[in-house]
């Protein structure tokens, strides 16, 4: 991941940015192919089979990719499908960003914030001992802000030393630029930004980006959530990242699985109108905004992703270790028991 520069307290948390994306709708992509390779005699079966797997398909396409589904997949809906589910999304961000917080925020909430600062503050997490001067503050602010939008394409699903390497090595070859890249052979971008996540695709995404912001934005990035979303390869979760960090403008909340699955524990969200568990990160997101207050939308994510990865970690949490469990409807409920461990199935002999 690109790691961003804590220079200004709004946007020291980007240092974090795009821990890990949500890998479902590749694996989903790689299940449906295999399923094709290996078709059974069975017709009747395999029409059902068919029939599911265009169901799928015809989800994935007409949806706008999740904030942690990955930006990889192929689409073939048409573009004003594309189009209309992109405004929509457009329009409910900017209702939950302009509407006053009308959530009930959930009891003892501050107390919990409190509570992880403190814990944060006595144990280093990945996110806080990688360099942080990503944000290219040495460089002047229109080629700041594509250095920005670059290295944040380059980090989903890649671990933040490989990001950072990528991003060195196009800077040592001065290809940071969209000039430089647009003239680049698209086959050296691939060898210098390899081994990052996806770097085929993305070295692709990179041209075409570079070219849209030389010929539509004079070589500057997009400055509107809408025009972000419409680049290759961006998601909602790297256009908010790349407003909060390239323009200091915060419309939303960045979540990504850390802070999905942290909120999810605390009962901090829930889906609308019944008390299940939000199922994605764009849901968290919306959830979240109802009711936490807009200065901590851009804290929320540093102090969160450090937590999910030194205590409150995707399996066997450390509840031990943590100091607030006492306000944690979710605490040892995810550890299992030492008496579990040691429990094990009893086989009946035959005399």
């Amino acid at each position: 991941m690109i790691l961003i520069s804590g220079a200004a307290s709004k946007i020291s948390t980007a240092g974090r940015v795009l821990n890990a994306m949500n890998r479902r709708s590749y694996s989903s992509a790689r299940f449906i192919a295999a399923e094709s390779l290996n078709p059974r005699s069975d017709d009747s079966t395999s029409g059902l089979r068919a029939s599911s797997r265009k169901k799928r398909l015809k989800q994935d396409t007409f949806a706008l990719p999740d904030i942690e589904d990955s930006p990889y997949k192929k689409t073939n809906g048409s573009a004003s499908s594309r189009t209309s589910k992109l405004n929509s999304y457009i329009k409910s961000t900017e209702a939950s960003t302009s509407a006053e917080i009308s959530g009930k925020p959930p009891d003892h909430w501050e107390k919990v914030i409190e509570g992880i600062r403190k814990m944060k503050s006595s144990e280093e997490a990945p996110v806080d001992t990688v360099e942080r001067d990503r944000t290219g503050s040495f460089l002047p602010p229109k080629e700041r802000r594509f250095y920005v939008l670059i290295g944040t394409l380059l980090s989903s699903q890649t671990k933040d030393h490989v990001t950072t390497a990528a991003v060195d090595r196009l800077l040592q070859n001065g290809l940071l630029t969209p000039e430089a890249i647009d003239k680049a052979d698209e086959s050296t971008i691939k060898e210098l930004i390899y081994p990052v996540g996806f770097y085929t695709r993305k070295a692709t995404h990179v041209k075409k980006v570079a070219n849209i912001c030389l010929t539509k934005y004079d070589g500057d990035i997009p400055s509107t959530l809408e025009e972000l979303l419409s680049l290759p390869g961006v998601g909602p979760k790297i256009a908010h990242l790349v407003l909060h960090v390239a323009w200091n403008d915060v419309q939303g909340i960045c979540v990504d699985t850390h802070v999905h699955r942290i909120c999810n524990r605390l009962g901090w969200v829930s889906k609308p109108g019944a008390k299940q568990k939000t199922s994605s990160p764009e849901e968290t997101r919306v959830a979240l905004q109802q009711w936490l207050p807009k200065e901590e939308w851009v804290a929320i994510n540093f102090l969160l992703v450090g937590f999910g990865q030194t205590i409150c970690t995707p399996l066997r949490p450390r509840c031990g270790t943590c100091s607030i469990t006492e306000l944690c409807p979710s605490a040892f409920k995810e550890t299992p028991s030492a008496s579990s461990k040691l429990k094990k199935p009893i086989k009946s002999k035959k005399p």
